[in-house]
């Protein structure tokens, strides 16, 4: 924050701006009524100079101002989504771990373990900028393993992954969001014969990933939910004109294709 102290000294060198160009100006004006050249001619090119740099000075202060305004908005608001990513699963699995401790402590050790990197990942990892698409991949094979130890019903989880190149950067936490709309609308909604299909194909150019599973019919919901706004929101901040993303349910099939382009 800026003291008054700071604060009066640059209105003062403000208002010296100003009085120096109408003092300069009116002086001008008297020297040419007096018509005293050379004098005249050399004055008023350096004061018409440097008014113009000073005009030049402050526009681009103006837009350096209004950039940053603009990216700390955007990066607020960048924040605000990635904090809403859905932290329902997290609550779902600490509660079948209290159930879980008696009946079977080898197995829920094994799932604290994998809660615990998916927390450190979701607290440190997701709020970076960028993040190496292999740790991106493990936190959705961890979230995969938990929710098979959730369910006491025969799931098909297939998680095809085809990666070119190694070390591509991708903004965290974007995939999670199409995995948790297929498990909370469909898995969670289907008493058998529940299906998620991923399908990731990575390049130094790009990135597909195609995401399908069936769903209940009578379960379907008209508006689309938060978690997809926010997606299609922090894609167009992050990835603008750098993204392709449909969804869509035919019958009780729902299918989401998201295209990711390196800069």
């Amino acid at each position: 924050m800026i003291s008054r102290k700071e604060r009066s000294k640059l209105l003062v060198s403000r208002y010296a701006y100003w009085v120096f160009a109408i003092g300069v100006g009116m002086m001008l004006l008297l020297l040419e009524e007096a018509d005293i050249e050379p004098f005249f001619s050399i004055t008023s090119f350096f004061y018409w100079s440097l008014l113009a740099y000073w005009a030049a000075r402050w526009t681009f202060r103006q837009i350096r101002s209004t950039l940053r305004q603009k990216r700390e908005k955007t990066n607020v608001e960048l924040l605000h989504l990635q904090s809403q990513v859905n932290p329902h699963f997290f609550f779902n699995t600490l509660n079948n771990l209290y159930g879980l401790i008696e009946k079977d402590s080898k197995k829920a050790k094994d799932m604290v373990l994998k809660l615990s990197d998916m927390m450190r990942y979701s607290i440190y990892e997701g709020q970076k900028d960028w993040v190496i698409l292999e740790d991106e991949l493990e936190y959705i094979r961890n979230y995969i393993e938990l929710h098979k130890v959730r369910y006491h019903k025969e799931t098909d989880i297939k998680l095809n992954l085809h990666i070119q190149q190694e070390g591509i950067r991708v903004m965290p936490l974007l995939f999670i969001i199409l995995l948790e709309n297929a498990f909370k609308h469909g898995v969670e909604n289907l008493r058998k014969e529940a299906y998620v299909h991923i399908n990731l194909i990575a390049s130094e150019t790009e990135i597909n990933f195609a995401i399908e599973n069936n769903f209940d019919i009578n379960e379907q919901s008209e508006e689309p939910g938060i978690g997809l706004q926010n997606l299609e929101r922090r894609l167009e901040l992050v990835y603008p004109k750098r993204h392709t993303f449909s969804h869509a349910a035919t019958n009780n099939i729902y299918k989401a294709q998201l295209t990711l382009k390196s800069k």
